[in-house]
Order: C-alpha cells, then structure tokens, then sequence
C-alpha cells in the first residue's frame, strides 16, 4: 500500500512494502525520507543485493545509504524492504544513484495478501542486531523474515502485508484505539486517512491471522464482525 499522491515521493508506511530494481554498475545508493516519527523513530529495512539480504537502519529525515558496493561492473537486482511497522513513521522513496537503472523482470502473476497482527507483521523476528529484551520495540522488527514474504518468495508469488502488532477485529490490545475493520480500507493500517484502491493489488490468496488480542468474545458476535470487515 503506497501513497502516490506526489508521484516524486512515493509514501509508504505499511511493513513489508518493497521496492524492486535492476542497475549496472559496481555501486548503488538509495535516497530515502524517514518520517522521524515523534522525532526519534527510525526505520529499520531489509536490503537484497544479488539474493544477499542484510538489515540497516536510516540515521536521520533524508539519509543516502550505500546499498552496493565493490560489484563486478554488470546488472545486479536490488530489493529494499520496509521491516517495521507504519507507528515507525512512514518512508518515501527520493530515488536512486547508479551507473544505470535497467528494467526489471515482470511482476510475478500470483499474488498473496497477509491480514493480520504481530505475527503477520515479523515483530520480534530479529534478534541479530540488538538481543530480544534490549534496545527499543522496533529493534526486532523484521517484516521481510516475516511468514508471508518468506512465503511468496517460495512460490514466486507477489505479497501485501496488511497488519499491526496489537490489532484485533472487536478489540485490540495494548490500548490501541483502532481494530481492523476500520483501518483495512487505509493505505497505513495505523491512525491514517488515507484511502486505499482495493483495484490496484487483487489477492490470489488471503490469509487471515486475527483474534489473538480480541480476548474472549461473544462467538456470534466476533463471526458477524469477521464477515463484515
């Protein structure tokens, strides 16, 4: 789910968003905007060079990272993926800087879409940087690790994480003030207004992982809720 209101800036909050390209060339940077949300969150991403992944996060509002570097002077394939959550602050992308963009292979046809919670989200799937009970939240976000994207990637398959840690379909937990059914029509699942075209990305396949922070509710109720959203 992408903001392409400034199509210079294309915006984004959701975990998992990724972007794909081929360059030339034996560097590549990418120019980003993090959101710096509340003025100290930063976003965590997954960078794919040639099918070597490594995790990094951005430093400040507009960063230039060295995604690539000491390549041999051919075509390369680059993926970036946004590993945290849209409470993390939204990312846009400025662009790119290489010897030479080529164009990439077509979009796989099938296409899978993950509704869900943490689980779906890849928090706390990351414990390489920073141990499991140290640093901040976001610290062991992991979105790209995540079961869907590892998923898709078996089966060639395109993906859409549509999650947040904490949501529920009647009740979510941690006092959030949001659960799904009014959020799953957003282009950020989280406190964003911003609506999503349901026609731009139609699911082969949906799965649906929710009711973990929903507690126990009225069956009845809870199945009439599920259909609804």
């Amino acid at each position: 789910r992408i903001d392409f209101t400034n199509p210079a800036l294309p915006r984004f909050w959701q975990p998992g968003v990724y972007i794909h390209i081929k360059f030339v060339g034996t560097t590549c940077e990418l120019i980003l905007n993090d959101e710096v949300l509340w003025g100290n969150k930063h976003n965590y991403l997954e960078i794919i060079v040639d099918g070597v992944a490594k995790r990094i996060q951005t430093k400040k509002a507009q960063d230039t990272i060295v995604v690539a570097s000491g390549l041999h002077n051919g075509k390369h394939e680059l993926t970036i993926c946004k590993n945290t959550e849209a409470n993390i602050g939204y990312l846009e992308l400025v662009g790119f800087r290489c010897q030479k963009l080529i164009k990439p292979a077509a979009k796989p046809t099938r296409k899978i879409e993950c509704i869900g919670n943490s689980i779906t989200c890849g928090t706390g799937a990351d414990a390489s940087s920073v141990p499991c009970g140290k640093g901040v939240w976001e610290d062991q976000h992991n979105a790209y690790m995540s079961y869907g994207p590892v998923l898709a990637r078996k089966l060639n398959a395109q993906y859409h994480l549509s999650a947040v840690s904490g949501i529920g379909l009647m009740r979510s937990c941690c006092n959030m003030d949001v659960i799904m059914p009014p959020v799953f029509d957003k282009v950020s699942m989280r406190n964003d207004t911003i609506n999503w075209d349901f026609k731009k990305y139609q699911p082969d396949v949906l799965t649906i992982c929710l009711g973990q922070n929903d507690g126990i509710q009225d069956s009845t109720i809870f199945c009439n809720n599920y259909i609804a959203f």
